[in-house]
């Protein structure tokens, strides 16, 4: 979707503020939002993805809210959107009289031994590739309502496929996505010109892994 969290190429935002020495939390609440992450993942029950919740915040929030609000917002987001509890709840805190007590996915005694476990993102599926190292091609200038990792800058820009990484899911497709949406994700070398103009060095460039709906021979 086009939101304030696809920043790559906007004026006006200022250097960006590094850190040295970053703490992993700057306050133990946000510790807590970790753990109330992995605690509601571990039930299965989630419907809507992270990365779209947090894209729905509107602009000016979103500038406002430090990372780890982001993640609480969204969370509440997903909760919601997948029926697990109702905005009333979340206000008042309390459950809704009559409703259904869930039994706890993560018991208390193993959360400290749960490891994040992220898994293979490459499939091993036969899936036709649609282009080839060395192909010319451009990236589509779409503007859906939902996710996408196709960011605005590189949209409508020509660039050249470095190499094929291999099967993933289609990214764009709705949580949780089905192994059919699996598509060939490229590599694509973008001149730094054909993105930022000719005030950019002719000798940069960036690197992009693109899906195969993001682009189309050019």
């Amino acid at each position: 979707m086009n939101g304030i969290h696809d920043m790559g190429g906007m004026h006006g935002l200022g250097p960006i503020q590094v850190e040295k020495n970053e703490p992993v939390f700057h306050a133990r609440w946000e510790s807590r939002v970790i753990a109330m992450r992995r605690a509601v993942a571990a039930g299965g029950k989630i419907t809507l993805g992270l990365r779209e919740a947090i894209e729905s915040i509107p602009a000016a929030a979103y500038l406002r809210m430090s990372y780890y609000e982001r993640w609480f917002t969204a969370l509440i987001e997903q909760l919601v959107a997948s029926g697990l509890v109702t905005r009333a709840e979340i206000e008042s805190g309390k459950p809704a009289k009559g409703s259904v007590k869930a039994t706890a996915a993560l018991k208390p005694a193993d959360a400290s031994t749960l490891s994040l476990r992220v898994s293979g993102a490459m499939l091993k599926v036969e899936v036709a590739p649609r282009f080839k190292a060395g192909e010319r091609v451009r990236a589509r200038n779409i503007n859906r309502v939902g996710h996408t990792r196709l960011p605005r800058y590189a949209r409508g820009r020509a660039g050249v496929i470095e190499h094929d990484r291999g099967v993933q899911v289609f990214p764009d497709t709705h949580l949780p996505a089905p192994v059919q949406s699996a598509q060939h994700v490229y590599s694509v070398r973008f001149a730094a010109r054909e993105l930022w103009g000719e005030e950019a060095s002719p000798h940069d460039a960036v690197y992009l892994d693109l899906w195969d709906d993001y682009l189309e021979p050019a």
